[in-house]
């Protein structure tokens, strides 16, 4: 067994409009060894999205994609467990949905490439930054 490990998952505007936070975080409570530690539901503002999409600032989809983050509702969530980092992105499926495999989150629920429900982690740098972004009393 490996140590176990924590990610960020963020259920986009888009998860909460169309009523599927139940469905993805009934998938993510399912797996074994993994559980919700931290769930905060909140708009996010240009300031947390400007530190969270830091690498994306100089990108041509950055301010639509700022636009689309803050839109509405967010869902903030920990998730500790073994191999969860690379776990939940294998859940989530490709970030661009007509790539994504059934079974996996966007391939079932998304059809766009901004709009793909669900942010997780990159890799275990990435999710203890993110966590201190979103679950500062929590890192």
């Amino acid at each position: 067994m490996s140590s176990p490990q924590r990610t960020l998952v963020l259920l986009k505007p888009d998860a909460v409009a169309r009523g599927l936070v139940g469905e993805i975080l009934s998938r993510i409570e399912r797996k074994a060894h993994w559980r919700i530690t931290a769930l905060e539901l909140r708009t996010l503002d240009a300031a947390t999205l400007e530190q969270h999409y830091a690498e994306h600032l100089d990108k041509p989809f950055y301010g639509e994609l700022v636009d689309f983050m803050s839109s509405g509702p967010s869902i903030a969530v920990m998730v500790e467990g073994e191999s969860v980092v690379e776990g939940v992105r294998l859940l989530a499926g490709r970030t661009n949905p007509l790539q994504a495999g059934p079974g996996t989150i966007r391939g079932d629920y998304a059809s766009h490439v901004q709009e793909n429900l669900i942010h997780a982690s990159d890799c275990v740098d990435a999710a203890e930054r993110e966590i201190k972004i979103f679950f500062p009393g929590r890192a």
